[in-house]
């Protein structure tokens, strides 16, 4: 079983599959659903510091290397994108609330990472970007939690 958990974390931090190739997973595996919860929750924010701080030192330095440098600019203006779209909508004032839903709800091309260097691109600080991104995991967690968990019900019934 310690094998399905720490397969599941390692799903979790990685980019785009995060919580939503994770949590159908951990369902899928059989895991109980608070601790595979904490383990897909953790495992998607461990990252987030890391993206903060690095990612886009790292972006900027390889948007101009000859093999790397398409997929770094377009992980660069996917950020970008992202912060500007959710500077918008938002205004600074709700900055916090915006970063949270734009995690919280699960769809592609939203998420901890997305979110992370969207929240770092519009210099909000790191204390109140981990704390927005934190409570989005934790919703989309959940929201997943439902939707797996309701598909899986489904497709066993059809079965």
């Amino acid at each position: 079983m310690l094998k399905k958990f720490i397969l599941v974390f390692l799903v979790s931090m990685v980019p785009i599959a995060e919580l939503r190739v994770a949590v159908p997973m951990a369902l899928n595996m059989g895991l109980p659903m608070i601790p595979a919860y904490i383990v897909c929750a953790l495992g998607n924010m461990l990252p987030v510091p890391f993206i903060y701080l690095f990612a886009r030192k790292v972006l900027v330095w390889g948007a101009h290397k000859k093999y790397i440098g398409k997929f770094f600019s377009w992980c660069l203006e996917k950020g970008e994108h992202g912060g500007r779209r959710l500077a918008k909508r938002a205004g600074r004032s709700n900055l916090f609330l915006a970063l949270l839903l734009f995690v919280g709800i699960p769809i592609p091309g939203t998420g901890a990472w997305t979110g992370t260097l969207a929240a770092s691109l519009l210099d909000m600080g790191l204390k109140s970007t981990a704390l927005a991104v934190s409570l989005g995991v934790a919703m989309a967690d959940v929201i997943m939690y439902f939707i797996s968990a309701g598909a899986l019900s489904v497709f066993s019934f059809l079965l």
